[in-house]
């Protein structure tokens, strides 16, 4: 098994590479989709939530307001703190069950956006970051996902600088341009963890694998 760490800032395109790699064959260990698992009402997580944040978090139907949280706790680190240590533990069981399930012949794909953050960049055989100018991050934020300004850089703050997130990173994907010149980039980035797959699989091989396609500076 090949465990790969794939992450970016909000706004790089993680989501874009991560569906691009779950379609070569990858497996996919989406970070973000399981922790809106784990929060879903009736399970522990969310309980866990509303104890610590009221149950003004919630909606009329019980489900999580997240927009609501998102808005209480990015602008306030103590309480980004606090919701992230309920849900990183959840998330972290859920994501080694689905690991195990994949198989021992498997390129599994951790997307996390808060790897550099948490330090996990040692957890994984490489770490692959999906980079963009963070005048792209904001541009994208506001104008795909129709944030504010102020709650697009909020958002942004809450995470690790780009700088940080280079730095733990073994083959960096530009994805500042547009979105037909990411896929020839992703499609070289999955033909190298193939090869790096199968030289980790071979008796002989080097666990780590061969050159990279495209490693961070």
């Amino acid at each position: 098994m090949l465990k790969v760490g794939l992450t970016g800032g909000i706004g790089a395109g993680k989501s874009e590479v991560s569906r691009l790699l779950a379609g070569y064959g990858a497996v996919v260990v989406d970070a973000d989709r399981i922790a809106r698992e784990v929060v879903e009402p009736g399970t522990p997580g969310l309980a866990a939530v509303v104890e610590a944040f009221g149950g003004s978090v919630l909606t009329p139907d019980g489900q999580l307001d997240r927009p609501g949280l998102g808005a209480l706790v990015f602008s306030d680190p103590a309480k980004l703190r606090t919701l992230n240590a309920i849900v990183h533990p959840l998330v972290g069981a859920r994501s080694a069950e689905l690991e195990a399930a994949a198989g021992p012949d498997a390129i599994v794909v951790h997307d996390v956006p808060l790897l550099a953050e948490n330090g996990l960049a040692a957890l994984y055989d490489l770490v692959v970051v999906v980079d963009a100018a963070p005048e792209t991050q904001l541009a994208r934020l506001t104008g795909r996902r129709g944030m504010t300004e102020d709650e697009a850089r909020a958002r942004m703050a809450a995470q690790a600088e780009r700088e940080q997130r280079l730095a733990v990173a073994t083959i960096v994907i530009d994805n500042d341009g547009p979105l037909e010149a990411l896929e020839p980039q992703v499609r070289k980035v999955w033909e190298e963890l193939v090869a790096r797959a199968a030289a980790q699989a071979s008796p002989e091989g080097d666990p780590k694998g061969s050159a990279e396609a495209s490693p961070a500076e």
